[in-house]
């Protein structure tokens, strides 16, 4: 395995950053290629002395970013059509809409966030966003966000970490989803607690004026 990677981080090292920017390109409009072994390859040729890491992380947040619009654009102008046109499979293509609308309404921006982290999302988040009608500025802004952070962190995680950085890197990935995911749900529910809270208050406030009122009221007719 690991002659396998040092001949490809040879090839990388002649072709250098546009081949990183295509695959990366190319893997976030939806076509699996492998986008982020590239970073990590590039990651590991930048370490080498034969790219710059500046370059590796610039030129892989750029494409993830432009490649994501470009996934977005074609789920929401042909997606949408594929997915609801008549034809084999027309109930399951439906359920995907069905599944991906109201998720996408709550969790969209997690989504994009985090689908840069993710291999399966890394594919099928920035279309699916696309066919889901999520809102174009919310889904550039996370999108943005999350192709500058990967880019980041798995080219840094590269340059130090030499040809044993991808499984470093696949298992800090995984960590890191869990430690973003439950910091989100405890988030969440402390967010929830204190909205019932301020309700609660609301609401007490309300019926104590209701009474005062309607005290003040029965004060008046019994003048």
């Amino acid at each position: 395995m690991l002659g396998t990677l040092a001949a490809i981080v040879d090839v990388a090292s002649k072709v250098g950053l546009p081949l990183l920017f295509v695959l990366i390109a190319v893997e976030t409009m939806g076509i699996p290629v492998p986008g982020e072994t590239a970073l990590i390859t590039a990651g590991i040729v930048a370490g080498k002395g034969n790219l710059p890491i500046e370059g590796v992380i610039a030129v892989a947040a750029t494409a993830a970013i432009l490649g994501d619009n470009v996934g977005f654009l074609i789920g929401r102008h042909y997606g949408r059509r594929l997915l609801t046109a008549p034809g084999p499979l027309s109930r399951h293509r439906m359920r995907v809409i069905e599944i991906g609308e109201p998720f996408f309404d709550r969790h969209g921006p997690k989504a994009v966030f985090l689908g840069r982290f993710i291999s399966g999302l890394r594919i099928t988040s920035a279309w699916m966003a696309g066919v889901s009608r999520m809102h174009w500025p919310i889904f550039t802004f996370y999108n943005a966000a999350g192709g500058i952070v990967w880019a980041t962190t798995f080219g840094l995680l590269a340059y130090y970490g030499g040809e044993h950085a991808e499984s470093v890197i696949h298992t800090i990935g995984i960590a890191g989803v869990g430690a973003v995911v439950t910091f989100g749900l405890v988030l969440f529910v402390v967010l929830r607690i204190r909205r019932r809270r301020a309700e609660a208050l609301v609401e007490g406030a309300v019926a104590r004026a209701e009474a005062r009122e309607a005290a003040r009221a029965s004060g008046s007719t019994e003048h």
